[in-house]
């Protein structure tokens, strides 16, 4: 078969790796165009897009496959002569005329266990709803969000510490593969589609409003945000430095702390042990193991706890409940 591949960021490079490596005649790339990136906001290719250059495949670069544009993108799809499509993180639903376009339609690679998580961040919210088992699915493409008959499945359980990006990583190399055969049992006709089944979950994208880190919550659904927010948006806070000064307070990971720690301490305010960083939550502490205060990088939480106060707390809706309710 002739294969189109859909897909943008770095977690798709694995299934177009997997493809070219297991014999499979890819003859293009569909990419998101270039994205103003870093402080400078200097335009650069997708990942995927800097990939299929070294490849040595065509590339299409499209944010929408309607309208004008959309009808020229249509085209330089169509001149390709795919047979099916294979995507994996594309970024941007495909309109009817376009799966109508390739005989075999299009296939998706998603990262959870359809029909739960539909949408753009399933590993991220299954980490934050503190889910302890997730997966892969490859299903056909329909033009309503991720809700196509279903083709293969992985599952992978999920870790207290980990978080989005580690687990999205693992994903993607198995997903890979599991995209690759279940595209060479379509070419040979042996690949079955079965419907969804069960209530549906969402999975909108995260934004910074949404990962605003309340340690007047329980221990575990703050470490869940923690981690599925990690590494972006990254969960964050409001750190007091003292008097009025406060400043924004990035939380990269954390644990869970298995035994009782008894203490005075109120939600929002830290422990500072010699070897870990306590952040007291509703009913429970967990630990910090990455931080990256205002102005500076990512760094160990304990590093960054020596040259701090004690005395040092983050705001919570309790203690600041205007800022939890705009």
């Amino acid at each position: 078969m002739r294969i189109l591949f859909a897909g943008t960021p770095e977690p798709a490079i694995p299934a177009l790796n997997a493809l070219i490596k297991e014999g499979h005649q890819v003859v293009g790339v569909l990419t998101r165009t270039d994205a103003k990136i870093g402080r400078k906001r200097i335009l650069t290719p997708s990942p995927v897009a800097a990939r299929a250059v070294e490849l040595g495949l065509p590339v299409i670069k499209a944010d929408s496959l309607t309208g004008e544009a959309g009808d020229q993108t249509i085209e330089e799809i169509a001149a390709l002569k795919p047979d099916i499509g294979a995507v994996v993180a594309y970024g941007g639903l495909l309109p009817q005329h376009a799966l109508d376009l390739l005989p075999k339609g299009w296939v998706n690679l998603h990262f959870s266990l359809l029909p739960a998580y539909r949408g753009a961040a399933p590993v991220q919210w299954a980490i934050i709803n503190q889910e302890t088992c997730t997966g892969a699915a490859v299903f056909q493409l329909e033009a309503d969000l991720d809700t196509g008959p279903v083709y293969s499945t992985l599952t992978r359980e999920l870790a207290l510490d980990e978080t989005a990006g580690e687990v999205l990583a693992d994903l993607a190399d198995d997903g890979a593969t599991l995209l690759s055969r279940t595209l060479s049992d379509i070419q040979a006709g042996t690949a079955e589609a079965t419907p969804q089944s069960g209530e549906p979950t969402w999975a909108p994208k995260l934004t910074s409003r949404l990962v605003k880190i309340d340690p007047a919550q329980p221990a575990e659904v703050v470490r869940g945000l923690i981690n599925g927010a990690s590494p972006a948006p990254g969960a964050w806070g409001i750190l007091e430095l003292g008097g009025t000064q406060a400043a924004r307070f990035k939380i990269g990971r954390a644990r869970p702390v298995s035994e009782a720690v008894e203490t005075s301490k109120q939600p929002g305010e830290f422990i500072l042990e010699s070897d870990r960083v306590l952040l007291v939550c509703q009913d429970g502490v967990i630990e910090l193991i990455e931080v990256q205060p205002s102005g500076k990088k990512m760094m160990r939480a304990i590093d960054w706890a020596r040259g701090v106060e004690n005395t040092l707390r983050m705001h919570t809706s309790v203690t600041h409940p205007d800022e939890f309710t705009r």
